[in-house]
């Protein structure tokens, strides 16, 4: 690191980009007090809502921020994919060559970054899903050869302001770990659609059915959260009693396993998209 280790467990941090996962991720570090000063790098400015934090700095520029590029430990890179290929260049030879750089945009691949901050750059590639956003996230991380276990640590420490966090050694499983939790929650949404649509024509209130069908999803997260080492399988069966309404249902949902091929295509055509975008 570019001073005392790990700072007492409190590294500057060059964020780039603050949008809604860059404004989250900040959001957490300051809550958690687990950073020491954050220079921001946000074209747009600085959010109004950390203008008042006295460890924390904004920046136009990647330039701008040679001036006290000396003190950065880690660059948290939280802008879109499709603008890293102009950030990344400019950053190259401000950042200290001891600082870690974290990704949390997807299809952006560890080589990738090697090609834009060299092959003896420590680098940490992650991909968190959306509701990572109000801290209820599950990031899966993967790093290169040249992050040692005390950057590690510090990667664990800021990715967890978001949520959950899963390490894996192999960066090919970021592909399906995208399809399954990256765009899980789309799924999950779509679910609550097609119930309360179901409900609305089986002759709810339109309105009604939507209240139902979200409450009944939040309710069984938060069910299957706090009774967590019990299968979901389980859980299911549960509530499932032979000869009743919800086993009725589930006859219907599980004929000829109708629903779990869909769910097979659907993440083998999420995944195979993955790889694409990453190439």
């Amino acid at each position: 690191m570019s001073s005392s280790p790990l700072r007492n467990l409190k590294p500057s941090v060059a964020l780039i980009g603050c949008g809604k996962m860059g404004s989250a991720l900040l959001r957490g570090w300051l809550s958690a007090r687990i950073v020491g000063d954050v220079f921001v790098l946000e074209p747009a400015g600085l959010p109004d809502e950390f203008q008042d934090e006295d460890n924390v700095s904004g920046y136009d520029s990647a330039a701008a921020l040679r001036e006290i590029a000396s003190e950065i430990d880690v660059v948290v890179l939280a802008v879109k994919p499709q603008i890293m290929a102009q950030v990344c260049p400019d950053l190259k030879d401000i950042i200290p060559a001891n600082a870690v750089v974290l990704s949390i945009a997807a299809g952006q691949t560890i080589g990738g970054f090697e090609n834009y901050f060299g092959t003896d750059r420590a680098i940490v590639r992650s991909m968190p899903n959306t509701p990572a956003a109000i801290g209820e996230g599950i990031t899966v991380a993967v790093t290169n050869k040249n992050v040692s276990a005390e950057q590690k640590q510090i990667a664990s420490a800021l990715l967890r302001a978001i949520g959950q966090v899963e390490w894996v050694d192999d960066e090919k499983l970021l592909d399906p770990v995208t399809a399954l939790s990256g765009s899980g929650p789309a799924y999950l949404f779509y679910l609550i659609e097609v119930l309360a649509e179901a409900g609305t024509k089986a002759g709810l209130d339109k309105d009604f059915a939507m209240r139902l069908a979200r409450q009944t999803m939040i309710g069984s997260a938060a069910l299957a959260e706090a009774d967590a080492r019990t299968p979901a399988a389980t859980l299911r069966k549960n509530v499932t009693s032979p000869g009743g309404t919800t086993a009725a249902a589930m006859d219907v949902l599980l004929k000829d396993n109708r629903m779990q091929s869909a769910f097979d295509d659907a993440l083998a055509a999420a995944t195979a998209r993955s790889i694409e975008l990453s190439k």
